[in-house]
């Protein structure tokens, strides 16, 4: 009970209490795959509460796991939901409330699609081994908003909008360009792993990426990648981005605004926070600080990102990125109103630190000094 002064919880809070699972908390977390687990009457399966600094009531995060020749219990919320396969293989079936049409797909390792909201469904395991698989949502901001459980997990209302039965659902896709790059609109890639970027050059060197518009939500998700010796320039944007490694290893800085675009220069390096990421890492950058990730594996780094969606935008995150030029502030210059920080005008200490991460690794960088000329 809340005594007198004392803060409250949100309602995301005391229902993740409420639900007896383990919460895991901090900036990031090495691999997702390793974080103790305990049974979920919830889903029938067993899980984990992942609760980063940056998700700051945007974004919630399970990690589930389904026995073998199972299936977990029919689910249905209110709040916009992706499902990432770690390890397994099964099907899904998903259908609108009231309605007796199933539509069914199947899913293996690497698998990635989205559950349209409050649609009902179920995941089995079709597999001699466990099912494990990470869930990225909405739910803290859904349950904060109503904080009212029936409203969110028993509401019969049928978005017939974003989801219609048919085979084609989880199936049919589309791709074009727009102010942000690739854009494919889609809601089920069978490898995130494999499927082919979009070049996105001004993110960093070398870097690809695209965006996955998924089930007419809010939310999108993204998958970059970039080369063996390179890195990304450092950004920043408003907080509940979540970023999950998929391929090679390396380290993300994170430090706020306030100490400065060049924060060792400044005095200011002990605010700046080392996080490392490799195959299943997570990490959350809070709002409005500089983020930059780096590659320090012999493979060409890929990671999965979800944040405010392209076409379907909301006020509250266009506030904390704003459009510059007709462009996402994280893709325009500080230097022109935007977020994002050249090469030329980064600390010194960045790169230093880097060539001697790599040297560390036996890996060769492939920063080029021009990348570094000053900004005009």
């Amino acid at each position: 009970m809340t005594t007198a002064g004392q803060a409250r919880e949100t309602f995301y809070d005391s229902w993740m209490r409420k639900e007896g699972l383990p919460v895991h908390r901090g900036y990031g977390m090495p691999d997702v795959r390793t974080l103790e687990r305990a049974d979920w009457a919830r889903t029938g399966g067993r899980a984990a509460f992942v609760q980063l600094h940056g998700m700051e009531g945007f974004t919630g995060m399970q990690i589930g796991e389904i026995a073998p020749r199972a299936s977990l219990e029919r689910q249905r919320h209110l709040h916009q939901q992706f499902v990432t396969v770690l390890s397994g293989r099964g099907t899904a079936d998903v259908w609108l409330p009231g309605d007796t049409r199933r539509t069914s797909f199947e899913w293996q390792r690497g698998s990635f699609f989205a559950i349209p909201l409050n649609c009902s469904y179920v995941l089995h395991n079709t597999g001699s081994q466990p099912v494990l698989y990470m869930a990225v949502n909405d739910a803290p901001m859904v349950l904060d908003l109503f904080h009212n459980e029936d409203f969110v997990f028993a509401n019969d209302y049928r978005f017939t909008d974003r989801f219609a039965p048919g085979d084609g659902y989880y199936s049919d896709s589309k791709r074009y360009e727009n102010y942000f790059g690739g854009i494919a609109e889609t809601n089920f890639i069978a490898d995130i792993n494999e499927i082919v970027l979009d070049s996105l050059g001004v993110k960093g060197s070398g870097v690809d990426a695209t965006v996955f518009e998924m089930a007419g939500n809010t939310v999108a998700a993204h998958i970059t990648s970039w080369p063996v010796g390179r890195y990304h320039k450092a950004h920043h944007h408003l907080g509940g981005a979540v970023l999950f490694g998929l391929r090679s290893e390396g380290y993300v800085l994170i430090w706020p605004q306030e100490a400065g675009s060049r924060p060792y220069e400044s005095g200011n390096g002990d605010r700046v926070v080392r996080v490392e990421w490799g195959e299943a890492s997570v990490y959350s950058p809070p709002s409005k600080w500089y983020h930059q990730h780096f590659n320090t594996g012999p493979g060409t780094a890929r990671q999965l990102a979800f944040r405010g969606g392209v076409k379907h935008p909301t006020g509250i995150r266009r506030a904390g990125n704003p459009i510059v030029g007709g462009r996402p502030g994280v893709l325009v210059s500080v230097r022109e109103g935007g977020s994002l920080l050249p090469y030329g005008d980064e600390d010194p200490r960045i790169r230093r630190d880097y060539l001697e991460a790599l040297a560390a690794r036996g890996v060769t960088p492939d920063m080029p000094d021009e990348l570094y000329a000053p900004t005009p």
